[in-house]
């Protein structure tokens, strides 16, 4: 007869091993974590914003390989996406499609013109006139198929299209869907470029941005 101590155990190590399984499906294919790290989205991502992001609704990809199977839909214009970063896949990048396959695309005064019509972009109200990268004159350029023209909401401070050019299809990551955690930031002197959750505030936790949706 087996001993209640190693009946327990092992329940509870087939528990751990089925939710371990089921982690890594929901990762894999249905949902992930990601946190902002930069500015380049604000004002709609802050700094500290920590978000799930839908991987489903672009497809479900065969791991290990560039295979997409039962997509939801294509990536639609305005939607906010995560993808892997052109110069190095490793990366994943955050910024919002302005351009799908057969758009012309072109910046004038920062102002977005697609297919000859002006863009109207509410999100961007309140961001600041300038930034590290400069707002520029861009295109006109026509987006090819199965390419993606991707912008930062901070269009003076983003590395985005403008620079690095189209985004592959099936770099798409995932649609950037909810927040469920912010931390309050600031820069850290020591390191250029990084941010620290900012324990002077109280509370450090941006609660008005907990659940919001990412539009």
């Amino acid at each position: 007869m087996e001993p209640k101590w190693t009946k327990v155990l092992r329940e509870w190590a087939e528990a751990l091993f089925f939710a371990l399984i089921l982690a890594l499906f929901i990762r894999s294919f249905v949902v992930q974590a990601f946190k902002i790290p930069s500015g380049s989205m604000l004002q709609t991502l802050q700094i500290g914003d920590h978000l799930l992001v839908n991987k489903f609704i672009y497809g479900i990809r065969v791991p290990f390989t560039d295979w997409t199977l039962l997509p939801l839909s294509d990536p639609e214009f305005g939607d906010v996406i995560v993808f892997e970063y052109p110069k190095d896949p490793s990366k994943d990048f955050i910024k919002r499609c302005i351009g799908l396959p057969g758009d012309t695309i072109e910046v004038r005064d920062n102002h977005v013109i697609r297919n000859g019509q002006p863009v109207d972009e509410p999100y961007l109200s309140g961001l600041p006139g300038s930034g590290g990268y400069m707002a520029r004159d861009f295109g006109p350029v026509t987006v090819p198929e199965g390419k993606y023209f991707m912008l930062g909401d901070n269009r003076n401070n983003s590395q985005d299209s403008r620079f690095w050019g189209f985004v592959d299809r099936e770099a798409m990551v995932g649609k950037a869907w909810r927040i469920y955690w912010s931390w309050k930031t600031k820069p850290d002197t020591r390191h250029a470029g990084v941010y620290v959750t900012d324990w002077g505030s109280f509370p450090p936790v941006r609660l008005e941005r907990i659940g919001r949706a990412v539009e």
